[in-house]
């Protein structure tokens, strides 16, 4: 005799049973789509580095200013304008990326803001609370005259999650006008119109991440790069949809189990 409440737990067991099909088998699918969105990230790279260096003037052409591609860009430094990118890590210490335009045209004040490279978190002076926005580090300084920069190209400086900017409050906004009085502007993130208006030069839409190219300011050009490992993607989507098979052979066990009590229950009642 089938024990009381059974067909009970036999649906409860079959609607959890279902729910973690679908559930792990989606999770599977997700998988591959991130994935196939890294193999499209490892294409763009491939692409935008098996192409010719391009030459930054004012004049060139926005089609050619694809991410990853190989620049050079000749013009004189505006260190007045820098800017600190904060909690910008580098081999797990707490650092800036510093960022500075370079006028092509000082007619036109056309530049290409530049992320010059890593310097480390300066640390408080001793019995100085830290600060917001921490203390000022010392930056090297920028060379005088016309300098010819190499770097590969970024369609945006990359960005940082802001929790404050949810709630409205924003403790380090790019100042409206740059320079700034206090010293160099420490940011998390800098959109180029922002900047840009801040500034009152007008930007390529692009970012020159700066390579080393006999650079000695002390500055660190190792660049992040996202990650394009699809493989372990795949990997983990095998994985989920290995657990979604079983969690379907379980499902179908255990409807096999009801439909043989209620077939053994059909088969009992005319002989009571």
């Amino acid at each position: 005799m089938a024990r009381p409440h059974s067909t009970r737990y036999t649906v409860a067991a079959l609607l959890l049973l279902g729910a973690a099909v679908i559930i792990l088998a989606s999770l599977g699918q997700w998988q591959l789509r991130r994935g196939d969105e890294r193999r499209a990230i490892l294409a763009a790279i491939e692409a935008g580095r098996k192409q010719a260096p391009l030459k930054l003037t004012p004049d060139t052409d926005l089609a050619g200013m694809t991410a990853w591609r190989a620049a050079q860009a000749t013009g004189v430094w505006q260190p007045q304008f820098s800017v600190l990118l904060d909690n910008r890590n580098q081999d797990g210490k707490p650092g800036y990326w510093l960022a500075t335009p370079l006028v092509l045209d000082a007619d036109a004040k056309r530049a290409v803001l530049v992320l010059r490279g890593w310097l480390p978190r300066a640390l408080p002076a001793p019995g100085q609370a830290p600060g917001p926005g921490g203390a000022q580090p010392v930056l090297p300084g920028a060379p005088g005259g016309t300098q010819t920069v190499t770097g590969e190209l970024s369609l945006r400086v990359p960005r940082l999650f802001e929790i404050w900017s949810l709630g409205g409050s924003e403790q380090s906004a790019l100042p409206a006008a740059l320079p700034a009085p206090g010293g160099v502007p420490q940011v998390q993130n800098l959109p180029l119109d922002a900047y840009a208006k801040a500034t009152g030069l007008t930007l390529l839409p692009t970012v020159l991440m700066q390579s080393d190219g006999g650079a000695n300011d002390g500055l660190v050009r190792d660049w992040p790069q996202p990650s394009v490992d699809f493989q372990q993607n795949t990997s983990y989507a095998v994985q989920w949809f290995a657990f979604a098979s079983i969690a379907a052979a379980a499902w179908l066990v255990v409807l096999g189990g009801a439909v043989r009590r209620m077939r053994r229950r059909a088969s009992d009642g005319p002989q009571a």
